[in-house]
């Protein structure tokens, strides 16, 4: 018998999970996500993308703007839910919430726990480096990302990865994890194991100034931050555009072969030497314009070899 669910979620990762229950059968009673928020130039509100898909599917959402004290947990009660399925939701459920699903609160969170747990695993996994990643379907308690692990998918990081393309791979995958999971659920043989103690690393969230490229460090660590933080915020570095010194953000590069003084475009294909080995950049985007190959940017520029990032 499908199950009567409550879904909580807020961004473009959600948004598979939410589609594949609903296709699944379940009965989604309610969709909770974050209100609109004011973006762009003229600065209008704007749906979350899960709300925009629960609309699509004829769902009710609601946003509220907290869910502490009675009156929250008394509402979220009314949807008679037999569990939670939550997935960056962007807000955390209190205990009292937790407690209301008979079976529970399952969430979906983008590593293997213990590894990971926290904000930002999917760019923190790649700027750690990490040759394989996957995704865990949990089950929630109070502690952050602490709840024992029901069922989890690997998959490999591959070299020159990005943090958008693995969000995407681990997005369908969660969406058919969970949706398995529910299946094990509606049968009675889903079972949770305790997360190890061993093992436990958090990905905090990432800050502005981790953003920037210091060319002193090696190849590796700065190719895995190029890669960790594409598109959003991106690594950048600064150039001598005449006079003025203007932003590049570096969106994909390859580790290479080369050497010389960090900073030191070594070449006309945008091979800029590292504190240890080389890297070429394969796309940037200049402040103000849209993503490009990373050549032509250089002869668009005039920068030539022996130039230096900044």
């Amino acid at each position: 018998m499908p199950l009567r669910l409550v879904f909580m979620g807020t961004p473009d990762f959600a948004v598979p999970t939410l589609t594949e229950i609903v296709g699944q059968g379940h009965d989604v009673a309610a969709v909770y996500t974050r209100a609109p928020a004011r973006s762009g130039r003229g600065m209008e509100a704007r749906k979350s993308p899960v709300h925009e898909q629960a609309e699509r599917l004829g769902l009710p959402v609601l946003t509220p703007t907290t869910l502490k004290g009675e009156e929250a947990a008394a509402a979220f009660a009314t949807h008679g839910a037999d569990a939670a399925v939550v997935i960056a939701y962007g807000m955390i459920l209190p205990r009292s919430i937790l407690e209301i699903p008979e079976e529970g609160c399952f969430n979906i969170h983008a590593s293997l726990l213990p590894r990971w747990r926290g904000a930002a695993p999917i760019q923190r996994a790649i700027m750690a480096g990490d040759a394989e990643t996957g995704v865990a379907v949990m089950q929630m308690e109070a502690g952050l990302d602490t709840g024992p692990v029901c069922m989890e998918e690997r998959v490999a990081i591959g070299a020159d990865m990005t943090a958008s393309e693995l969000h995407d791979v681990l997005a369908r995958l969660g969406a058919d994890l969970m949706v398995r999971a529910l299946g094990a659920l509606e049968r009675g043989t889903l079972d949770a194991t305790p997360q190890p103690d061993a093992g436990i690393t958090y990905a905090d969230k990432i800050d502005k100034a981790e953003a920037r490229i210091d060319w002193s460090r090696p190849a590796g660590e700065i190719h895995n931050l190029v890669r960790g933080l594409s598109p959003f915020p991106g690594a950048w570095c600064e150039i001598a555009n005449g006079e003025k010194t203007e932003r590049l953000k570096v969106l994909r590069s390859q580790h290479v072969a080369g050497e010389g003084a960090p900073g030191t475009i070594l070449d006309a294909d945008g091979t800029v030497a590292c504190g240890e080995g080389a890297l070429r950049l394969v796309q940037v985007q200049r402040a103000g314009k849209g993503p490009m190959a990373a050549d032509e940017v250089f002869r668009g520029l005039r920068l030539e070899p022996g130039g230096r990032l900044i």
